[in-house]
């Protein structure tokens, strides 16, 4: 048997045609949708993708979940020129009261299809038959689809509001907590967790969003001039948390930390707090002398996992950083005091059954701003969606 050489774009348009929802057959529309999912940076794939577009935008109305299965896996380029085609059917059809409402409730149906097309769907669905798509909001409080399941909580909160007015506190807390309970939006669970906390209730951010807590940290290492971003210190080549390792004023080791924080921020100033100032010293008011600078430190904690699986791990920081999962680089940033936030960096990973080890070196710069003392990060894992993945043995991970 001879194996030709096919290229990516390639293999993805034949899986893309192996997958049509339905088992469709091949049509102008389908035979065109690999031209347009080849599209890349660079212009790469424009000519044939224009000829594509057109054959797609003149399609009718009832080939929308064909081309919005289209987008399955495709790029982002690809999906925009795929949302653009759509919105030249929509228009071609006469608007969104002559759509196929069934077949694209039956795509959005199909959680298996990319969450950018669902919610396309869902779009679609919601300007043909508003009713019908609030109606389905009922079902997606746990949808896989981040975008989805906001506007579900919504409407559970919506809900929670009503009983709150009409003074039903127990049932407005208890809608409320299934809200936070389901939710995977950052401010949509802060703002939860306010209101219930008003209505007496608890809540654990900690345990919802699966900050890591615990942290063995060791420092400072010298970051002068910025070289220590590229330097090579001892926890990068070999792990020994019993070592003593030469820092930047001499022999460091490792020592616990665990974070008090409920949003799982770990400050290293507070493992090395600088010397006191001279009795003389007179800093400039616009400047900060909290906090060492010109330092490097590195944590490391053991997440332990149930089974071998796909996982993200999401960081925030104000520092320059690198990340190891199990000794391999998984990212890193140099980049220093740009603000810090929940979920600020993404980076999908392969979790392995048992231990796995999670390594974060954190630089702080030399600049003597107010802004710039921060020397911190919080961390956790979740799933793509957002939802907390609890190492095996901690609190959280038990069943309720």
């Amino acid at each position: 048997m001879v194996f030709h050489h096919r290229s990516p774009a390639a293999l993805g348009a034949v899986a893309f045609l192996l997958a049509l929802p339905g088992g469709a057959v091949a049509s102008p529309v389908t035979d065109a949708l690999p031209a347009i999912r080849a599209v890349d940076h660079e212009g790469k794939g424009n000519a044939a993708a224009a000829k594509a577009w057109g054959v797609i935008a003149a399609a009718e109305a009832s080939a929308l979940p064909d081309i919005l299965a289209g987008m399955d896996g495709a790029n982002p380029i690809a999906a925009n020129w795929l949302r653009s085609a759509i919105d030249a059917v929509v228009t071609k059809a006469g608007g969104s009261a002559k759509l196929p409402v069934d077949s694209l409730v039956r795509f959005l149906a199909d959680t298996k299809h990319d969450p950018r097309a669902r919610r396309l769907a869902f779009d679609l669905v919601r300007g043909a038959d508003a009713a019908r798509a609030d109606k389905l909001l009922d079902g997606m409080v746990e949808d896989p689809s981040v975008e989805l399941r906001r506007d579900a909580v919504a409407k559970v909160i919506a809900r929670a509001d009503a009983l709150k007015a009409g003074e039903k506190k127990e049932e407005a807390l208890a809608a409320y907590q299934k809200a936070f309970s389901a939710s995977r939006n950052v401010e949509q669970i802060q703002a939860l967790a306010t209101t219930i906390r008003e209505l007496g209730g608890t809540v654990d951010l900690t345990g919802h969003f699966g900050f890591l807590r615990g942290w063995q940290i060791v420092g400072p290492f010298d970051n002068t001039e910025g070289k220590g971003f590229a330097t090579v210190y001892p926890p990068e080549e070999k792990l020994d948390l019993s070592a003593a390792l030469d820092g930047k004023a001499g022999k460091v080791s490792w020592q616990p930390v665990e974070t008090g924080d409920e949003y799982g921020v770990v400050n290293v100033n507070l493992s090395y707090p600088p010397p006191p100032p001279p009795a003389d010293a007179k800093p400039a008011d616009s400047e900060s002398k909290e906090g060492l600078k010109g330092v490097i430190a590195y944590a490391v904690t053991e997440f332990v996992s149930a089974e071998d699986r796909p996982a993200e791990i999401r960081l925030g920081t104000k520092n320059a950083w690198k990340i190891w999962l199990n000794g391999s680089p998984v990212f890193e940033r140099e980049e220093y005091h740009r603000g810090m936030e929940i979920d600020q960096y993404r980076m999908p990973v392969t979790l392995r059954k048992g231990p796995n080890t999670i390594l974060i070196k954190v630089c702080q710069d030399e600049q003597r701003r107010p802004w710039t003392t921060e020397w911190e990060f919080q961390l956790r894992v979740c799933d793509e969606v957002g939802t907390a993945i609890h190492p095996v043995g901690s609190p959280a991970s038990a069943a309720p």
